[in-house]
């Protein structure tokens, strides 16, 4: 193919397409880069989503056409409409920091690249330098050795390829080099891919972009995993070959000084707060002062009234509070990062137990395993920190059959194998599977996911199935479990006439509390059943929790009983907000 000399709006679309391609092929190579102790999401899936929302958006965007006297399509309002919806798909489906600073790389192109018809090897470099000005504006304590130098270079390579006359594919060559040296670099600007060796996930998702450019602009084939960028440095600082992390050679990330992508990170800082804020934007600096004071990892993009907020913190309701106090913050997401923590562990030390082929593990697997019924991705979290070798998704209004428990006890590599069913009605189907396989299957009667979680604190892996089996159910048996949710219908229980669509907290036994709010269910339901005997509360929030709501419930706590730990996970089960164990 002849190379175009201009970039045009449908060069530009087919970009964002072939970029969004690119990450889904990567994620998974991107994801095992991550190696702060503070993860904020991986890296390489966040990348990749926000991408799929730009094509979406582009998908659905209309631009404005008239062919020229050559007969190519292309004018001011093309390009322009890609732009505006590259930049708006990007703000509005950001995930994570990465893709929260992606969004403002984008956004930097597109304000640029809008302004013109097609755009030459000067507009494609102004641009490029745009991009990472804006960017590092938006993070409040930029660091080297992140996306932030990745983008950087790439603006300089951009700009150095302008100056010596180079065409526009010249130009996009310059800059993918000089982000692929700059990307090889950043193990020596942050200590931590430096003791992981490996590079910056972010930079390497960005170094991305420009492969891109050059399959739509010259035809070049987009690399193959582990051919895109180096991923691992020598000790001599040389380009490495790829390899998982740095778990895969015993080494242990030291705590970083550094968040991932850009910006400065406190390692104890427990959730990630997203939101998206309708706002001034005259109000939007006094904003970030209020936030630098409360966490950190803080990322504000956006404009025109609409921002795109991340920050690490300890204070959800500070974060929350800061937003209503100047506008108004919607589609509220909030992460427990400690779990993260512990999940980044295990997938890293399951890639290091498969090896690189992902075939089965080669070390002796453990006398007794464990399968799981869990609902909700943070809860096979948990439960996968716990100990658990196998998860069947199910619960309530989702039962899984004996089927699935049996595909789950067979696919593990030990004979022995106790299941935790996780909700009566799944009890009896779970107890079938003893008879349907050579395996010594025992079921603990856990009824709900806190006596699930429970029943594995008592779990040793070297002890027989059967030995394990009493055990956990001992240890189950010692939480109140209980939880809350919506009436599905109308019912007459010990505490009154319930009506459909009222809030009620259950405990096992029956229903114990009606009312008409969340937040009535909740703290009735914790003053019902707390006594002076019970240390701990867990709360693990599932779809239709808040972060408000939660708030105020370990605030209760604090008041009504400072003699109560109370631990909050995310567990993401559907129909139930809040789920409680009382220990």
């Amino acid at each position: 193919m002849i190379p175009p000399v201009a970039l045009a709006a449908d060069d530009l679309r087919a970009a964002m397409v072939a970029y969004r391609d690119a990450l889904r092929m990567h994620q998974e190579e991107l994801n095992r880069l991550n190696v702060y102790p503070v993860p904020d999401g991986d890296t390489g899936t966040n990348m990749a989503l926000t991408l799929d929302n730009v094509v979406k958006e582009l998908d659905s965007s209309n631009g404005a056409r008239h062919a020229d006297g050559a007969g190519r399509e292309h004018d001011r309002a093309a390009m322009s409409e890609v732009c505006r919806a590259m930049a708006h798909g990007s703000l509005m489906g950001a995930r994570g920091n990465s893709g929260v600073i992606l969004s403002q790389l984008l956004r930097g192109l597109a304000e640029r690249l809008g302004k013109e018809d097609d755009a030459g090897p000067d507009a494609l470099a102004d641009a490029l330098v745009a991009a990472s000005d804006l960017a590092r504006k938006a993070v409040a304590r930029p660091v080297e050795g992140t996306i932030l130098t990745v983008a950087h270079a790439a603006g300089e390579g951009a700009n150095a390829g302008r100056e010596a006359g180079e065409t526009l594919v010249g130009v996009v060559e310059q800059a993918r080099k000089a982000a692929g040296d700059a990307l090889a670099r950043t193990p020596e600007m942050l200590e931590p891919l430096r003791i992981a060796g490996v590079v910056d996930a972010g930079g390497a998702g960005y170094v991305l972009f420009f492969d891109s450019l050059l399959n739509v602009l010259d035809g070049r084939p987009l690399p193959l995993p582990d051919e895109a960028v180096p991923t691992r440095v020598d000790g001599d600082g040389r380009p490495g070959e790829a390899r998982r992390g740095a778990a895969e050679n015993g080494a242990s990330p030291a705590p970083a000084a550094a968040g991932g992508h850009g910006e400065g990170s406190v390692g104890d800082l427990r959730y990630e707060v997203m939101y998206f804020l309708d706002a001034p934007d005259e109000a939007v600096d006094a904003f970030r002062e209020v936030w630098s004071g409360i966490g950190d990892s803080i990322v504000v993009v956006g404009g025109d009234g609409l921002w795109n907020c991340h920050i690490h913190t300890d204070d959800i309701g500070a974060a929350i509070e800061a937003a209503i106090d100047i506008g108004r913050p919607r589609q509220i997401r909030v992460t427990d990062l400690a779990e993260q923590v512990q999940e980044e562990r295990w997938v890293r030390d399951a890639a290091v137990r498969a090896g690189p082929s992902g075939a089965r593990p080669t070390g002796p697997a453990p006398r007794t395993a464990i399968v799981a019924v869990v609902a909700g991705e943070g809860i096979g979290r948990i439960f996968r920190s716990l100990g658990a070798t196998r998860l069947v998704r199910g619960g309530q209004s989702m039962n899984p059959s004996t089927a699935q428990i049996l595909d789950a006890v067979e696919a593990v590599g030990s004979a022995e194998v106790v299941v935790l069913p996780n909700n009566e009605n799944i009890e009896a189907v779970a107890g079938q599977v003893d008879a349907l396989t050579d395996k010594s299957v025992r079921v603990v009667p856990t009824g709900s996911i806190v006596e699930g979680f429970a029943a594995l604190l008592a779990y040793d892996p070297a002890a027989p199935a059967e030995e394990n089996a009493r055990a956990m159910a001992a240890s189950a048996s010692r939480v109140v479990s209980a939880a809350v949710t919506r009436a599905v219908r109308d019912a007459a229980t010990a505490v009154g006439q319930v009506r459909e669509r009222d809030w009620i907290g259950v405990s096992r036994a029956d229903v114990v509390v009606v009312s008409d709010s969340l937040d009535g269910a909740a703290l009735g339901l914790l003053d019902a059943l707390i006594e002076a005997r019970h240390e701990l509360v867990t709360v693990i929030e599932g779809e239709g929790s808040s972060p408000a709501t939660t708030r105020r419930l370990t605030e209760w706590l604090h008041e009504e009983h400072p003699g109560v730990t109370a631990e909050v996970h995310h567990g993401g089960q559907p129909l139930y907000p809040y789920l409680f164990g009382i220990e």
